[in-house]
């Protein structure tokens, strides 16, 4: 089991060190602003490193919407930081499913997904694998319970999109963690990424609050068994004073 950490601070590099952690998951750029993204300093130093690198789009992007205003600068902002990945070395880049707004077609927004990999196929696909993640709440999301999942795998799924599940996603969008791994990969055929946070609320409480692996409403005992049974590389979005002791938690096991 490969055991990594999103690193909040301002030198990943040392971040990452000091949770003695395999790989690291980072933004490029600010995620609540349309910033264009640059390697810095700090990145640079995690890519000459031996640490491996997950980068996570920005939380502004959601190419699924029907607002041009939003869709097309998702588009191009998307592109821009799978170049930056690329740069970076990264494994891959999470980008959330995204949603339409009440009132408007889930199956619209299906439909733009599909053409943000038919443009981008057009100038040679993105340089790096893209990871679509799940989502905990919202009736019109892509990709908060696994029956939109599916529909959103058959438009995208040719293009080989990869796919980055949330624990706490998965149970606050209402979905079972016992058989998870196996009812995912009937629908993607794969599982790239595991972000493993616990919930701070109940099942299908529709909110996306992570919680630290022992101290959440999900037993960490089904947790650690996803983990297990992914085979893909770990995440861990937990709050970040118990972090260093989710990491032991999952290498004791």
């Amino acid at each position: 089991m490969r055991i990594g950490a999103h690193v909040r601070s301002d030198s990943p590099l040392d971040e990452a060190t000091s949770l003695d952690v395999d790989l690291v998951q980072l933004f490029v750029t600010d995620p609540q602003k349309w910033n264009k993204p640059v390697v810095d300093e700090s990145l640079a130093a995690v890519r000459d490193s031996s640490v491996d690198v997950v980068v996570h789009s920005s939380y502004v992007i959601n190419v699924a919407s029907l607002n041009n205003r939003i869709r097309i600068p998702s588009r191009k902002a998307l592109a821009q930081q799978a170049t930056v990945a690329a740069e970076l070395g990264a494994l891959g880049m999470v980008v959330h499913g995204g949603h339409v707004r009440d009132g408007e077609d889930p199956a619209e927004g299906v439909a733009n997904w599909r053409k943000l990999f038919e443009r981008q196929a057009e100038t040679g696909g993105f340089e790096v694998p893209i990871w679509i993640e799940n989502t905990a709440g919202g009736d019109r999301a892509m990709a908060r319970r696994f029956d939109a999942i599916a529909r959103l795998w058959d438009a995208v799924g040719e293009f080989g999109a990869g796919f980055c599940l949330d624990t706490c996603h998965a149970w606050a969008g209402g979905e079972e963690l016992v058989d998870v791994i196996e009812r995912v990969k009937a629908i993607t055929g794969r599982v790239d990424l595991v972000h493993l946070n616990n919930s701070r609320d109940e099942f299908d409480s529709a909110r996306d609050r992570h919680a630290n692996l022992a101290s959440g409403s999900i037993d960490p005992e089904i947790l650690a068994a996803v983990a297990a049974e992914s085979g893909a590389p770990i995440i861990l979005e937990t709050p970040g004073e118990g972090i260093a002791d989710d990491v032991a938690y999952l290498r004791g096991r």
